[in-house]
C-alpha cells in the first residue's frame, strides 16, 4: 500500500520546473520568456491566472499496469494547492487528497489525514513549482529563480530555445520553448523525489495547446521517470480564479 500511495500522490501533484530573478544582463533568457509570455497570452492575463483551478484525465502507469485516472486540484501562487486524484486499481477504487498551504501541508489517503513533516513539505512545494511555472511562465522572473541561457535543442523534429538554472530551493530544471511559437514544449529535472524519498529524474512534455480561460494550456502532457513513461495526462478544464477561499487550503476534516 505504502509504494501504491507513493505512486499515486507523487502523479497527482506533478500534473506537469527551474532558478533570483533571469539575471538582467543575460538578455536570451529574458527574450525567451518575454516571447513565451506572450504567446500564451501576455502578462496581463496570465497574472490573473496566478490562482486557478483544473481537471484532467489520463493514465498511470505503475508496476507494469496502467490504470485510468482523473484529477482535480486547485493552485494559488507557487505553494498553495489542493488536490484531488482518483484512480481504480485491479478492482478496488482509490481516492486521496493533498493540500500544501505554505508551510504547512496534509496528505489524506481513506480516512487518514497525515500532517506532511519538514522534508515532505519541501518535496512538494518543488512539485508545485515544477508544475506552475510552464504554465504561466511568470514565475521565472521573480525572485527566487537564478536562470541562464543554454542555448537550442530539438525537441521532436523542432529547435527549441533552453533555458537552465535553480529554483527557490536551489534545486535545479531546465525549460525548453519551441523556437517559433516561444510556447513551452519540455521540462526536465533531476534528483526529484517520489513519496518514499526515492530519486528520479523527470522529463515533462507539452503539447497540443488550445485556449482555456483566455489562455493557451497545453491540452495533452506525459510524464517519464528515468526514461520511463509514468503517466499520460489530457487536460479536461482549465479556469483562473479571482478568489479562493482560504479554507480551500485548511486542514481536511
Amino acid at each position: 500500500m505504502p509504494r501504491l500511495f507513493s505512486a499515486l500522490l507523487v502523479s497527482a501533484i506533478l500534473s506537469a520546473g527551474l532558478a533570483v530573478p533571469a539575471q538582467a544582463d543575460d538578455k536570451d533568457v529574458t527574450a525567451i520568456l518575454d516571447k513565451a509570455i506572450k504567446a500564451l497570452g501576455g502578462e496581463e492575463k496570465l497574472k490573473k491566472a496566478e490562482s486557478f483551478g483544473d481537471k484532467a484525465k489520463g493514465t498511470l502507469s505503475f508496476g507494469g499496469n496502467d490504470s485510468e485516472f482523473t484529477s482535480e486540484r486547485t493552485v494559488q501562487g507557487i505553494d498553495r494547492q489542493r488536490s484531488e486524484f482518483e484512480s481504480e486499481f485491479n478492482g478496488n477504487k482509490f481516492k486521496f487528497l493533498m493540500v500544501l498551504a505554505g508551510d504547512k501541508g496534509w496528505g489524506r489517503f481513506g480516512d487518514m489525514t497525515v500532517p506532511l513533516d519538514e522534508a515532505s513539505l519541501a518535496r512538494e512545494k518543488r512539485n508545485l513549482y515544477l508544475s506552475v511555472a510552464p504554465i504561466t511562465v511568470l514565475p521565472l522572473k521573480a525572485s527566487g529563480f537564478k536562470l541562464e541561457s543554454a542555448g537550442e535543442e530539438k525537441i521532436g523534429d523542432k529547435p527549441a530555445a533552453v533555458i537552465k538554472g535553480t529554483g527557490p530551493d536551489g534545486k535545479n530544471l531546465s525549460l525548453a520553448f519551441d523556437k517559433e511559437s516561444g510556447l513551452p514544449v519540455r521540462l526536465t529535472a533531476s534528483n526529484v523525489l517520489d513519496f518514499q524519498g526515492n530519486e528520479f529524474s523527470l522529463e515533462v512534455t507539452f503539447a497540443d495547446y488550445k485556449e482555456l480561460g483566455g489562455i493557451k494550456k497545453a491540452m495533452k502532457t506525459e510524464q517519464k521517470r528515468d526514461g520511463q513513461t509514468f503517466l499520460k495526462q489530457e487536460l479536461t478544464e482549465f479556469k483562473p480564479l479571482d478568489k479562493v477561499d482560504s479554507k480551500t487550503f485548511a486542514e481536511p476534516e
